[in-house]
Parts: structure tokens; C-alpha cells; sequence
């Protein structure tokens, strides 16, 4: 019961940090601006570990590679505290494969949070400067969506194509995980 807790705690702070250094890497890729609420909280959430990372890693073109890192830094410190609590010796050389797989299912479940947010932001035509940001971040994943599935009665379900792909790579990855954690 007590690693289950530290598990779930590690993995919410993890994720929580880990999310927002990604989409901060994501936002500066997409060129998206931190004057509003959501580069606000990125900012508050990330530069304590990005700002000094930055002094040794430099960005490759639109690539902020010191967010990137710090991403995997925080899934490895989350998968080695876990690795602690667990006692299991033989799962320290697996350390950098566990963490790239957390990192990939932190991106994923940020890809599903963000379009869940859109669709119901698109559902309620809600008009502010956190409906635009989001609206900015999904749109290069659903553009190539839409160029196939087209309007059901006037209805956009690329989102939910979209969303139907990420869950299944979710589903690879835990088990992709999971083995790698046998």
C-alpha cells in the first residue's frame, strides 16, 4: 500500500513537471506566446530546472533542448525514487528506457488532455486568449486529420480519430513499459 501511494505521488508530481517542461518545449516550437495564462503557469512550473540547464545546453534551431532534457531528468528521478522504494537492483540498467517510456506517456496524455480541453472549448464556442492557445497546439495535430476524415453533418471528428490513435499508443507504451520492467 505504501508504494502504491508514493507511486501515485511521485507519478502526479512527476507528470505535472514533466508535462508542463514538454509543453513549454511544444509552445516554444510552435512559436506560441507566454503572455497568457498557460505560459504563465509553464514558466512558474519549469524555470527553477530549464533556466539553469540553459547555461549548458543550447537550443538546436526551434528546439529548446534544455526543456527537453530537463523532461527526461524528471522522468529519471521519478523512476529511480520508485526504483528505491522497490528495492529491485536489477531494474537500475533499465533506468533510461523506463524514463523514455514515462516521457512518451507524459507527452501522449498531455496530446489527449489538450485535445479534450479543444473539443469541449469547440462545443461551447468559448472566445478567450486560453481558447486561442489551446486552439494553436491542437492544430497541427488534427491539420492532417482533417485532409482525410471529412465534416459528418457538420460535425469535426478528427478530434476524436485523433484521440481514439492516442489512446491506443498508450496502450503500447504501458506495455512496451511493463515488459521492460519484467
Amino acid at each position: 500500500m505504501l508504494y502504491q501511494i508514493a507511486s501515485f505521488l511521485l507519478d502526479v508530481i512527476g507528470g505535472l513537471l514533466t508535462g508542463a517542461c514538454l509543453l513549454r518545449l511544444y509552445m516554444q516550437w510552435q512559436r506560441i506566446s507566454f503572455s497568457n495564462p498557460i505560459g504563465g503557469l509553464v514558466f512558474a512550473l519549469t524555470d527553477w530546472l530549464i533556466l539553469p540547464l540553459r547555461r549548458v545546453i543550447r537550443p538546436v534551431g526551434r528546439w529548446d533542448m534544455s526543456s527537453l532534457v530537463a523532461a527526461m531528468l524528471l522522468q529519471l528521478a521519478q523512476y529511480f525514487l520508485l526504483t528505491l522504494l522497490l528495492g529491485a537492483a536489477s531494474a537500475w540498467a533499465w533506468l533510461p528506457w523506463l524514463a523514455l517510456f514515462g516521457l512518451a506517456r507524459v507527452a501522449v496524455s498531455g496530446l489527449i488532455g489538450l485535445l479534450i480541453v479543444y473539443a469541449v472549448m469547440s462545443w461551447v464556442q468559448a472566445r478567450s486568449p486560453l481558447a486561442d492557445v489551446i486552439a494553436r497546439l491542437c492544430e497541427p495535430i488534427l491539420r492532417p486529420f482533417r485532409r482525410i476524415i471529412p465534416l459528418v453533418g457538420g460535425f469535426d471528428l478528427s478530434p476524436l480519430a485523433v484521440l481514439v490513435l492516442l489512446q491506443v499508443a498508450m496502450i503500447v507504451l504501458g506495455h512496451l513499459q511493463a515488459s521492460v520492467m519484467r
